[in-house]
């Protein structure tokens, strides 16, 4: 399929559902269910699953018409396990019943999804994790704890890794599952941040049954699927399309610009240092997101995510410094949900604590480290002691 092939395959589908008239949710919905169909969703996944089979790097075609003839896309910011991390997940291991079920309704939006990855003794060593499943005929029944689960409380489906045999090695005896958030003994319980706000949950799992059709990958390839889910998180939080002087370094820059009072120096020669490093970052991204494109997925997801949690906590402090004693008027500490207002539409002092989140979230910067010294330049390996040790006698 040439590039001309697919404008006029998007031509023609415009022509038969006019953008202007999804203005009311049903109409939104019945058109991103259409174009889904029309295998416009991610046109490098399979038709049938809302591709084409076309290259990846062509997507970029289909988003600059549908862009322009202001038609409805889904929101990366409502579902973005979902569409970051769920859905690719999906694609490379599941069955092709899975990939039907649940793909479609994952793009329109009208299934939210959430992460069950971290527990309270195992964040930065996943491989660590101990909630357990244990197979039952066709099901498995699953208990445990989770933690730091974005959307958890909003969420239908959850993305779940589990030990299923703990006589192995922690990363052999895992398995990975779909999980209904509906099931029984799923609770869901709101954690508070620095924020105020409760963005994050903690999830128990309390005697869950899940069918063994619901599990992704064999039994015990768990850290390998993980592993895909990871790589395209760190891409999904630190590597995201922005303009040139976007992003934090746009809002920085739009006070250095709008009020001389606060420039001194010292500040300037920060600002300067910051908007190089964010450039040359959103650059970095751009020639990641071509890799993936080719597709060529690796660790280097990892140094994108490490310098995105890098710069927003530098950018928000320096912020913080020029506005002076302005940024004491913190949005209201009332234990909202988060999400409820975009990013950057928030007070600057809502922004720098929210930062301080980023070095954890996603894989912390240490852990990050750690990868890009060993995957990316070949730097040897820290000694592991627990590598070969059954999970049942590592000690806690």
């Amino acid at each position: 399929m040439t590039e001309a092939d697919l404008r006029e395959r998007v031509a023609t589908f415009l022509a038969g559902h006019d953008p202007a008239a999804a203005t009311d949710p049903e109409a939104r919905l019945a058109f991103l269910r259409a174009a889904f169909d029309a295998g416009l969703a991610w046109v490098h996944y399979p038709p049938g699953h809302g591709g084409l089979g076309a290259p990846r790097a062509m997507q970029a075609v289909v988003d600059a018409e549908f862009a322009a003839a202001g038609a409805p896309t889904p929101s990366p910011a409502t579902n973005p396990i979902g569409l970051g991390m769920a859905a690719p997940t999906i694609l490379r291991h599941g069955t092709e019943e899975q990939k039907s079920r649940y793909l479609r309704p994952l793009w329109t939006g009208e299934e939210v999804w959430c992460q069950l990855f971290s527990e309270p003794g195992a964040g930065s060593d996943l491989a660590s994790l101990g909630t357990r499943a244990v197979r039952d005929g066709d099901d498995w029944i699953v208990d445990g704890q989770k933690v730091w689960t974005s959307l958890a409380h909003l969420a239908r489906f959850a993305i779940l890794v589990t030990r299923h045999d703990p006589s192995l090695p922690k990363h052999e005896g895992m398995t990975y599952f779909i999980l209904d958030m509906t099931s029984p003994g799923v609770e869901v319980r709101p954690l508070r941040q620095l924020t105020g706000e409760a963005e994050f949950n903690e999830v128990f799992l309390t005697d869950v049954r899940i069918p063994d059709s619901m599990r992704l990958g064999a039994v015990g390839e768990g850290w390998a699927v993980a592993r895909s889910t990871l790589m395209n998180e760190r891409v999904s939080i630190g590597g995201g399309p922005i303009p040139r002087e976007g992003g934090a370094i746009g809002a920085l820059a739009a006070v250095w610009r709008e009020r001389p009072e606060v420039r001194t120096p010292g500040a300037h020669s920060e600002l300067m240092k910051l908007w190089v490093d964010s450039e040359a970052a959103r650059l970095t991204a751009t020639r990641l997101r071509q890799q993936l494109a080719a597709g060529e997925i690796g660790p280097e997801g990892s140094a994108v995510k490490l310098t995105f949690a890098t710069l927003m906590q530098r950018v928000s402090g320096l912020e913080m410094e020029v506005r002076g004693e302005e940024v004491l008027r913190h949005d209201a500490w009332n234990g909202g949900r988060g999400r409820e207002t975009p990013f950057f539409e928030r007070s600057a002092g809502y922004r720098y604590l929210r930062a301080k989140g980023n070095s954890i979230e996603g894989g912390t910067s240490e852990i990050l480290r750690n990868i890009i010294s060993e995957r990316v330049l070949g730097l040897p390996s820290e000694p592991r002691s627990d590598k070969d040790i059954p999970w049942k006698d590592l000690p806690r």
